[in-house]
């Protein structure tokens, strides 16, 4: 939500300095970008060339996107060349900090945000290569299945104070409760299996850029390592998008079919996951429809699919 917050010309100012100094990039102007949730997000134009700047504040998202720029450049450096690349500082560090923030430096991928039944085939086929990269080696966190996003959430609710999300949430008491159970359910049907395991993203539909015939898939601040159900679960419920899915895995030479269980896990999982993400910038946004909206129609094909379990 930090994309949302005016900063102030010296505030700016400031950037392009740190900037100058750290990377040595000069005669550049800023201007907000319009990518990134949880990220302070600019386009840096420099002469003949532009840079994608994201900044991250909070302490938790920090943590989470610190870890990311290695696992990056480790993609980068296996020929996958449908992200954004790393530009790394003077000094040749991945990332650095600025006011409090973690900043990174990327190449400006030109395009649009677009996701629709139509990309999806790329984008499947793109999350296929990078199932091909190695992992070993790989700083990256491991799924578990704890399924704690339930409980997470479950918390955050016994600290809300404003009277309409609270009414929202209690007239949905038995609808979020049936989904922690099934996220339970599921998590323990997946739990201690580790095999099938790949650098995902868990939200490239979210984060396609389009340009002409060129696909691009960005903001890797998240990977995990963990089935490709992790990113296959949004299409679960619609039979063309499975079997998109298989013959992209079956094109880099995948031999794996997605698991309902898996699938299911994920539905109910993101759900939450996304839920609390929400209500963390209700503070900002200072609106429940949009909470409404997700409770009320967010993956609700792919939940009726998972329930089926």
């Amino acid at each position: 939500m930090y994309s949302k917050i005016p900063r102030s010309e010296e505030y700016q100012h400031r950037l392009l300095e740190f900037i100058r100094q750290k990377y040595g990039i000069s005669s550049a102007v800023l201007a907000p970008a319009k990518r990134g949730f949880y990220g302070e997000t600019w386009r840096l134009d420099a002469t003949n060339i532009s840079y994608f700047l994201k900044l991250v504040y909070p302490a938790a998202h920090k943590a989470v996107y610190e870890r990311s720029f290695s696992i990056i450049q480790h993609l980068c450096d296996h020929g996958i060349d449908f992200i954004s690349r790393i530009v790394r500082t003077e000094d040749g560090d991945l990332s650095t900090r600025f006011d409090g923030a973690t900043l990174g430096v990327f190449d400006w991928l030109d395009g649009e945000h677009i996701e629709t039944d139509a990309t999806k085939i790329p984008e499947y086929q793109m999350l296929a290569k990078v199932y091909t990269v190695p992992s070993r080696g790989v700083p990256i966190p491991c799924e578990d299945f704890s399924g704690k996003c339930a409980d997470t959430f479950f918390k955050q609710w016994n600290t809300l104070d404003d009277e309409q999300v609270l009414s929202l949430l209690d007239r949905n008491r038995s609808k979020l409760e049936h989904r922690a159970t099934r996220l339970k359910y599921a998590a323990e049907l997946c739990r201690g299996d580790t095999e099938d395991f790949f650098i995902t993203h868990g939200d490239a539909g979210g984060n396609l850029i389009v340009n002409g015939d060129r696909y691009f898939i960005v903001d890797w601040d998240n990977p995990v390592l963990a089935p490709p159900e992790r990113d296959a679960w949004v299409m679960c419920g619609r039979d063309w998008a499975r079997d998109a899915f298989h013959d992209a895995l079956c094109q880099s030479g995948i031999r794996y079919s997605l698991r309902l269980e898996r699938l299911a896990y994920y539905c109910y999982h993101f759900f939450f996951y996304y839920l609390t993400a929400y209500l963390d910038a209700f503070t900002q946004t200072d609106t429940v429809q949009e909470i409404e909206e997700y409770i009320d129609d967010y993956i609700d094909g792919s939940i009726q699919y998972a329930d089926r379990i």
